[in-house]
């Protein structure tokens, strides 16, 4: 049995464990290392299984607890060279770490392979992960885009299962109280994917295999799980396809832990 387990997601932290017949890889440490030790219990996990953890970035949300738990855990550590460039730089990674760059293809722990693919999110060496199980399951953590490209199509295209940002409602961003900056930062291609962008690659990945779908990084002032799920439910339901029949289709919570097993 293979789980993805939505330990924490949106702008006051994130991190996603994956578990599978042989050990298991957390993505990100976006919340206190006592936080995650506390999630990765209540989700059923065991850290003396993590093969490593993989970040996707170097933005705080994704990072905050990085250094203690690889201080307590010893486990490698990977990312792409300039995100381990970067945390190298702030004192991120604790002496003794074992450290992996994946810009140049797919890394085998064991039976699992860890595939990047690059964003166009604003901290350099950006990404995203797909992970394949020793049965060929595959899971992808695709959050902080920016903008969806071909690129990261063909690689999270036949996932079992895809974590898959939808962060705000435009309208609700326009209205809403941030700076006139942010709010471009944020609709930018350096930013992150709205609701509708998101429901747009849905038919595809349906179509393609995915049939569990955890819409991600759902912000908390521009947008709403319901929001959110409104837009994904709408496109697909325009292809004909039913929630809870040809897909399962559920929102990450900022801080509780969701369990998916594919």
């Amino acid at each position: 049995m293979a789980r993805l387990c939505t330990l924490a997601s949106g702008s006051s932290g994130n991190s996603t464990y994956i578990s599978t017949t042989d050990g298991d890889i957390l993505i990100d440490a976006g919340i206190s290392c006592k936080a995650l030790m506390t999630a990765i219990d209540e989700a059923g996990g065991d850290i003396a299984r993590l093969r490593a953890v993989a970040v996707t970035h170097t933005h705080t949300d994704h990072i905050k607890g990085l250094k203690t738990f690889l201080k307590k855990t010893k486990i490698p550590l990977i990312a792409s060279g300039k995100t381990l460039e970067n945390l190298a730089a702030n004192d991120f990674i604790p002496e003794g770490i074992a450290t992996i760059t994946v810009d140049g293809g797919i890394v085998t722990l064991g039976d699992i392979a860890v595939d990047f693919f690059a964003t166009s999110h604003d901290a350099d060496g950006s990404g995203g992960y797909v992970i394949t199980l020793p049965d060929g399951r595959r899971a992808a953590v695709c959050t902080d885009l920016g903008v969806m490209t071909d690129d990261i199509r063909k690689k999270i295209l036949g996932c079992n299962v895809t974590v898959l940002e939808s962060n705000h409602d435009i309208e609700m961003l326009r209205r809403g109280p941030y700076p006139a900056s942010l709010k471009l930062r944020i609709l930018s291609d350096e930013g992150h994917l709205s609701n509708s962008a998101c429901a747009i690659e849905l038919p595809a990945l349906l179509k393609s295999g995915t049939t569990r779908i955890i819409l991600g990084h759902i912000s908390r002032e521009n947008n709403t799980p319901l929001l959110a799920l409104s837009a994904a439910r709408a496109t697909l339901e325009g292809i004909g396809a039913k929630d809870g029949v040809d897909y399962i289709l559920e929102t990450a919570k900022p801080k509780t832990v969701g369990v998916t097993v594919f």
